[in-house]
């Protein structure tokens, strides 16, 4: 009788616990991002080694070609093997964005948070700054200066970087006013806490999971700003294997060999996708865990 009820008990504990063991799991769609951000990583980082052929090699004989053995996904116009380009392409399209992504991190969360701890003149000032630049439309602005000061790859990625930082600092901004009633940073100001420690050391680690979150918000719409800048022509040179570029360059292959203009698209789509998804997952998990105080 009393093994029978131990073993009923443990049953019911096994069943309480499950719930949290499947909250605990990744999701399967979250694992799958996460597997094709990691191709994305081998991809920038030993591109020209996993690339089977030179995308630079071009094959007049050969061009135009479908799928085969030799040419997995077909050659362009040029006879360049689409594969190989597709996969050294993914330096360009992930560098940019990421560097984007970082500096709007860095430099938006250093304005916010002055903004939203500081209030005053400094708050009027820096927001006035993020109307102007939040006014502006950004891809027209990028398109008239990169046409003006000649284009170039890290020329769209400046501005684009320039241009991000005002939507990091009002959504930092927000979140650090959001805290500033709180028990915590009154406590710390009643202590005398130095201001600087009590913005990075307090109120920040509270308001990290909507700065990441919207670091990969960011990356996801610079790589999909830079790719549009390199199909029109004002981003990476013409030639250089980029997604952008390549999707301009085999627009007239849409019939002959439609995976080499299909490829680089879904290679964009997919990867803004997954960071966005992961983005979602990890402010979740961030939330989910409580702000240390």
């Amino acid at each position: 009788m009393v093994e029978g009820v131990v073993s009923l008990t443990k049953t019911f504990e096994a069943r309480a616990k499950s719930p949290a063991k499947r909250r605990r799991l990744m999701p399967v769609s979250i694992a799958l991002c996460f597997f094709f951000l990691a191709i994305m990583v081998l991809m920038v980082l030993f591109g020209p080694l996993l690339a089977p052929h030179d995308p630079q090699a071009q094959n007049a004989l050969a061009g135009s070609a479908g799928p085969s053995a030799e040419h997995w996904l077909g050659t362009d116009m040029l006879g360049r093997d689409v594969f190989s380009r597709l996969v050294s392409g993914a330096r360009s399209a992930i560098s940019g964005p990421l560097v984007i992504a970082i500096g709007a991190l860095v430099c938006g969360n250093i304005l916010g948070l002055l903004s939203g701890y500081r209030g005053g003149i400094l708050d009027f000032v820096i927001m006035r700054w993020v109307d102007l630049m939040v006014a502006m439309p950004s891809l027209l602005v990028i398109i008239v200066a990169a046409g003006a000061l000649g284009g170039g790859y890290w020329m769209a990625v400046a501005l684009l970087g320039v241009l991000s930082v005002p939507f990091d600092t009002r959504v930092i901004r927000a979140a650090t006013l959001e805290q500033m009633p709180r028990p915590y940073v009154e406590a710390a100001k009643t202590l005398g806490v130095p201001n600087r420690r009590i913005m990075f050391l307090h109120i920040w680690p509270n308001i990290a999971a909507t700065a990441f979150a919207n670091t990969f918000l960011v990356f996801a719409g610079s790589l999909i700003a830079l790719s549009g800048l390199s199909f029109l022509g004002m981003g990476a040179e013409p030639g250089t294997p980029d997604w952008g570029q390549m999707l301009a360059e085999n627009q007239s292959l849409l019939f002959a060999n439609p995976v080499a203009s299909i490829a680089p698209g879904v290679a964009i789509i997919l990867a803004a996708t997954a960071t966005n998804l992961i983005g979602d997952w990890t402010f979740e998990k961030i939330s989910s865990r409580g702000a240390t105080r």
